[in-house]
């Protein structure tokens, strides 16, 4: 019999069939997605400054065409309805499980840059590779693939962001810096020798070199003495260097005495250590813990030493006072409460100011509680002003017009306040929907620098309007006027220092010089991330930290831009403003603190 008269098998029918029903995938515009997904992803990154609309680029841009990746499966690709539906909801079933088995750290952020675009690019590469596959073996294996990229949030922890955007993280499975330290910290703690009251404590504590957030007067200046720039030839020393609980404080530094706050688990600590070992002293610690998807967790304010007492605000809203040589609570207000607010997106971080007999902080409540002051003896309020309802700033204090003021930079502009009163001096608009972190310093003693992420910095003019009227206040009203605002100098909560009628900061992610008469830009260059400033006066130097854990010596120099030496000093992500004292110097970060010897200059 002829072979070619005989039937054909069932099976080939099927097969036949099916082949007619499959076509291959329209495949340009899953390339054309995935090539965007790298673009917005990483061009960002080679501009000159970085700005929110870069970054949002960065976080939004993958996502958005990860989405659009879906939406071409589901409308444009050519799959046959079934595979359509099928691996369109596969994907989403897909990414369902991974969140829920994902780490509570990974939330928020973590999921706009890993999970999805992660999970939604398998997807449209499976679909691309396995496009000319004539059976569902192909959506089969976009799932496959789409459920391994959605998988991976389920195998991290997330630490907060960078200043880049990128994710701090770290294996699930591995121990975190904090579980690390609190596994350690009590035997460290057992194994020291208790520093000694000897009576210095007192002489320390009533004239502490360093007393608050940014130095003495606020303004991120150490005075003296002047350091050695060769540091080929004469290095900074390593004093000590220890592990520490996650915060974004900074130091407070009285004689052998530092102080600052950090996270302990499910408890907020304000820590006392000897500043020649880094030995832990103390500890007091309240039940709170805060934590947000960009910062991650832990207090955000810096102690403030005043009249042998110290005060401390926690990223939950709980102001104490404490005894600096014990850790003992004397009192403790409650900003939630008295403010009637939660707090902000990523925390109280208001550093206390004391002038006089009261301690201030924002707390950003509705009608008068936007900022308040307590009595320092008792912790009774005594008065409270109008501000905006979220910043993440200091009260700064300055004189101004010939007056001592307080001033208040929040999201609806500048606050002018009479510290003993609480009357406000000046109302200055100047909205801004983001937030604003940087304190406003005076300027010639009759101006304010305002520095806003994306707006730039303003310098605003304030007078004394003289009355004729008789009902007028003596010495007049003030009167405000924008000189410049300047878009050359874009701080987010990277510092800024004046030095010699100049002012060098952070201009998104690079370091910059304006002019203060002009709001010009001198010079711009150097890429040093989220980092901190620190004037060195007596020297003439910027101490540059920078996001990942360098120190930069730079001339506070308006003619040129020039590296005079550059050192490792920590590990990881480092926003913390660092600490000058003398010839030592103090940083830390969310997982350790360390202390180095400054080469000094030859007198």
């Amino acid at each position: 019999m002829n072979p070619s008269s005989e039937q054909p098998d069932a099976g080939d029918v099927a097969n036949a069939a099916a082949a007619r029903e499959f076509t291959p995938l329209r495949t340009w515009p899953a390339i054309g997605l995935l090539m965007g997904m790298l673009a917005t992803r990483y061009l960002p990154k080679l501009a000159e400054a970085e700005t929110m609309a870069l970054l949002l680029v960065m976080v939004l841009g993958p996502l958005l065409l990860g989405i659009l990746i879906l939406i071409w499966w589901l409308t444009f690709s050519r799959a046959t309805r079934a595979e359509r539906w099928i691996g369109f909801l596969g994907a989403l079933a897909a990414a369902a499980v991974a969140i829920g088995l994902s780490d509570k750290s990974v939330m928020g952020p973590a999921l706009m840059l890993i999970t999805f675009p992660m999970g939604t690019a398998a997807f449209g590469i499976a679909a691309i590779l396995f496009s000319r596959v004539l059976s569902f073996r192909r959506t089969s294996a976009a799932i496959l693939l789409a459920a391994c990229g959605f998988g991976f949030t389920a195998l991290i922890q997330s630490h907060g962001m960078w200043g880049n955007g990128k994710i701090d993280w770290q294996w699930r499975w591995q121990t975190t810096p904090e579980q690390a330290m609190l596994a350690t910290r009590s035997d460290s703690t057992k194994e020291s020798t208790p520093l000694v009251d000897t009576g210095e404590w007192d002489a320390w504590l009533v004239d502490p070199a360093w007393p608050r957030f940014r130095g003495a007067d606020g303004l991120s200046q150490q005075y003296g003495p002047k350091i050695d720039v060769d540091w080929e030839s004469h290095p900074p020393q390593e004093v000590w260097r220890r592990p520490i609980g996650p915060g974004w404080s900074s130091f407070v530094v009285a004689g052998n005495l530092l102080f600052t706050q950090e996270q302990h688990g499910d408890d907020e600590a304000v820590v006392c250590y000897a500043a020649d070992s880094g030995q832990e002293l103390w500890t007091h610690t309240i039940e709170s813990r805060f934590s947000d998807p960009l910062g991650g967790p832990g207090p955000r304010a810096t102690p403030t030493l005043a009249d042998g007492a110290l005060f401390a605000q926690g990223a939950n809203g709980q102001l104490q006072r404490l005894d600096p040589k014990t850790g003992n609570l004397v009192w403790q207000q409650d900003i939630r409460e008295l403010a009637d607010r939660e707090p902000p997106q990523w925390g109280f971080s208001s550093s206390p100011l004391v002038v006089g007999s009261v301690v201030i902080v924002h707390a950003g409540g509705t009608g008068d509680k936007g900022t308040l002051a307590f009595d320092i003896a008792s912790g009774e309020l005594k008065w409270s002003a109008a501000a905006g309802d979220h910043s993440y700033s200091s009260p700064q204090l300055g004189i101004l017009a010939g007056a001592t003021s307080v001033l208040m930079v929040t999201n609806d502009g500048l606050n002018v306040l009479d510290p003993v009163s609480g009357e406000e001096q000046l109302e200055y608009a100047w909205p801004f929907q983001g937030y604003r972190v940087l304190q406003p310093p005076v300027i010639d003693g009759d101006a304010v620098l305002v520095a806003t992420q994306e707006l730039g910095t303003a310098r605003i003019r304030i007078q004394r309007q003289e009355s004729e009227s008789e009902e007028a206040e003596p010495g007049g009203q003030l009167v405000a006027e924008q000189v410049w605002i300047s878009r050359h100098l874009k701080p987010d909560f990277n510092d800024f220092v004046i030095y010699d009628g100049h002012a060098f900061g952070f201009d998104g992610m690079m370091f910059t010089c304006i002019d203060l008469e002009t709001g010009k830009r001198k010079w711009k260059k150097g890429r040093y991330g989220k980092g901190q400033v620190l004037l060195l006066s007596a020297s003439g130097l910027l101490l540059v930290q920078s996001e990942s854990g360098e120190i930069i010596l730079i001339p506070a120099d308006a003619t040129a831009h020039q590296e005079l030496a550059k050192v490792p000093v920590l590990d990881g992500r480092t926003w913390n403003h660092p600490v000058v004292v003398g010839d030592r110097l103090y940083v830390r970060n969310s997982t350790e603190a360390a202390c180095f010897r400054l080469p000094l200059a030859p007198e």
